[in-house]
């Protein structure tokens, strides 16, 4: 309910959860919370702390609490804005365990924000439980979008972008580096890794050899920072830009690599095949089949029969 002095200041509703009273300097005046609770998944910068969106901030500055991965990071981005507010640690360790208390929290009207080390939270980070269950117990789930090293490596590495798959992680293990690698080996929408400075290097040997020395790849360091880079070529060029600098070889990576070249369809074999399949079965129902098991158009070996 509303208490009566409320009406003689000008009211905004917050992102947050909260009817925020100003006067008519705007003066915060206060605050007075609703009774539904809910979840804010809130992207903080990769790199450049100017990247942090003052929705963001004003969203971490009014939540009842912040979950982080790492607290001690967070809590020197938090401070640099000038933010203090509670936090409490989830990674992929505990975020089992904790989930019961933060469902609990938001069912009784908090509003808790979730962030990651850095970039959007989720991605390659621990927290879809944390939504899954908020969105099953019925608690509004909300977006705070920003900075994402996945959308800023494709946006600037000048490969395909109109279909992408995002692959995390390659595994530490060069065997299991590989295996990730050959089971992508055909696949035609390009591909984001995310990769460390110690491994950047082997990765692009793996990658050279089981893709292929010509296969574009464009490596992407320290997205929004000081030192950022973008190298971009063949796997076999972009492998030795790095052997050849150390200073390739520090920092976070974004590995950014074309997908799999399709080969074209053999129209030809492709109407045979559709006119063989039309001995037996009628017209349209073989070039059905045979544009499913071809490639080629339906209509153009429907037009051949």
């Amino acid at each position: 309910m509303t208490q009566p002095w409320a009406k003689h200041f000008l009211v905004a509703r917050s992102d947050f959860g909260r009817a925020v009273f100003m006067d008519r300097n705007d003066n915060l005046v206060a605050m007075q919370s609703s009774c539904e609770g809910q979840l804010l998944v809130v992207a903080t910068p990769i790199g450049n702390l100017q990247d942090f969106s003052p929705r963001a901030v004003e969203v971490l500055a009014g939540a009842d609490l912040v979950v982080a991965e790492d607290t001690r990071h967070s809590r020197g981005l938090l401070s640099h804005h000038g933010l203090n507010p509670p936090l409490q640690a989830m990674h992929e360790h505990n975020e089992e365990a904790v989930l019961p208390a933060l469902i609990e929290r938001l069912k009784a009207g908090d509003s808790i924000a979730v962030i990651s080390d850095a970039g959007t939270p989720l991605i390659s980070d621990p927290g879809f439980r944390l939504v899954r269950a908020a969105h099953q117990a019925g608690i509004p789930v909300r977006a705070v979008p920003g900075p994402s090293a996945v959308t800023a490596a494709l946006s600037v590495c000048g490969l395909p972008t109109d279909r992408f798959s995002f692959e995390g992680f390659l595994p530490a293990r060069e065997s299991a580096r590989r295996a990730a690698f050959e089971a992508l080996e055909h696949e035609p929408r390009t591909m984001v890794f995310f990769e460390t400075g110690k491994r950047i290097r082997a990765s692009l040997d793996t990658l050279a050899d089981v893709f292929g020395e010509r296969r574009e790849v464009a490596v992407c360091r320290e997205l929004t920072k000081r030192f950022e880079t973008v190298l971009r070529g063949s796997a076999r060029e972009v492998l030795e830009r790095v052997a050849e600098d150390p200073d390739q070889q520090r920092g976070e990576f974004v590995l950014v690599v074309a997908g799999a070249e399709q080969p074209e369809p053999d129209r030809q074999a492709a109407i045979e095949l559709a006119r063989e399949l039309a001995r037996e079965l009628p017209a349209s129902k073989a070039a059905r089949i045979a544009a499913r098991i071809t490639g080629v158009p339906r209509r153009e070996l429907f037009a051949a029969l």
